[in-house]
């Protein structure tokens, strides 16, 4: 059984990667990218999955352009995916205004 920081193997990954919504895996990350509807609302975005990676102690790296945000995880100390990844994803997916958001 594998801890939340232990590199997850490619099944373990993909099976949970489906009970995720928009989210994808890009070169070992796991990935979303958000179209919001203006730059204040992807600083707003922004700043809620800041909040959730502060409470979870794993930050992701984050990437704002006008009215898009690419959210980007990755476990660097195991060198790969693991649970903390998509424990944060789902936390993310939770978000208010996400509930209605596609990527």
């Amino acid at each position: 059984m594998h801890g939340a920081a232990d590199r997850l193997d490619d099944a373990t990954a993909a099976a949970l990667l489906g009970q995720l919504k928009g989210w994808r895996i890009v070169n070992g990350r796991l990935r979303k990218e958000v179209p919001v509807a203006d730059f204040v609302a992807a600083m707003q975005l922004a700043n809620a999955v800041a909040n959730i990676a502060e409470r979870e102690t794993h930050h992701p790296e984050l990437a704002i352009a006008y009215a898009r945000v690419r959210i980007d995880f990755c476990t660097h100390d195991v060198g790969g995916l693991s649970r903390n990844d998509f424990i944060c994803a789902a936390r993310i997916d939770r978000l208010p205004f996400l509930s209605g958001a596609s990527s």
